[in-house]
């Protein structure tokens, strides 16, 4: 474990690394004691001093979610992070490159609650019951930490690399669709670059949901009606750079489309 005073001092770190874009040190080499919990304890830390500058809270984004991306960290859990209001973009938003240091594009399914959704015991029907609509979106990765043989200890420090979200497509109900043959192709400039089916994320998207409300119930907390989870991705990570367009597309679910700038 890692004290509260580094645990103090790596958050300044972070919050200074996502003004300069000049991503600080991994963690995991300068605190090779660091586990799991640690990283949680800056993420956290990292959250209220957002709060305290007038940053809302309005949902939770899930990562490492598919069977792939976990054996290749070395992990057997997904991982999650805090989504802010001006994180969320509408489809069709023009994004400033130069206010990301490695962008990297992932097509995801969020739900948008309309009922709380309190652990330790939710399941997937919980979710399904508790959830108003679904809609397509695609997640902007980030990083505040450098990318070379970074861990999960690191990416979850630095709120699980989450950068913003666009938010698109054709709302729809959790009843109306079977949400795991919701098939995706994401495209930049023209160009197919990843497909995915959306049960790559651990077999139904819902299946991440319920697994963040038991998970954060261990800190007595809770999914909150109106918040919007961004379920994980079922693509791999997209490298983008300035002037690139994305365009995604999610079948009968509509597209969702940006452009850096």
């Amino acid at each position: 474990m890692i004290t509260d005073e580094q645990v103090s001092r790596v958050v300044d770190e972070l919050i200074s690394a996502a003004t300069t874009r000049r991503p600080v040190q991994r963690l995991t080499a300068r605190f090779p004691e660091m586990t799991v919990e640690d990283s949680y304890r800056v993420q956290n830390l990292w959250r209220e001093r957002c709060e305290a500058q007038g940053r809302t809270l309005i949902g939770r984004k899930i990562g490492l979610t598919s069977r792939a991306m976990q054996m290749s960290s070395g992990i057997t859990e997904p991982d999650y992070g805090v989504i802010f209001s001006d994180m969320v973009f509408e489809s069709g938003s023009i994004l400033q490159t130069r206010s990301y240091a490695f962008p990297r594009v992932e097509m995801e399914l969020a739900f948008v609650l309309k009922d709380d959704i309190a652990g330790p015991n939710a399941s997937i029907f919980d979710v399904l019951r508790a959830t108003e609509y679904v809609v397509p979106a695609l997640e902007i990765l980030d990083s505040r930490i450098e990318l070379a043989n970074r861990t999960i200890v690191d990416t979850i420090s630095d709120n699980a690399a989450m950068g913003v979200i666009v938010i698109g497509g054709t709302p729809m109900a959790p009843t109306e669709v079977d949400l795991r043959w919701i098939s995706g192709i994401l495209y930049k400039n023209q160009q197919i670059e990843e497909t995915g089916v959306a049960a790559g994320v651990l077999g139904h998207p819902a299946n991440g949901v319920h697994w963040l409300a038991n998970r954060i119930a261990k800190h007595g907390d809770e999914l909150k009606a109106g918040q919007i989870i961004l379920a994980g991705s079922f693509t791999r990570p997209m490298p983008v750079s300035k002037g690139d367009t994305v365009f995604a597309d999610y079948g009968q679910m509509g597209t969702v489309t940006c452009q850096f700038a």
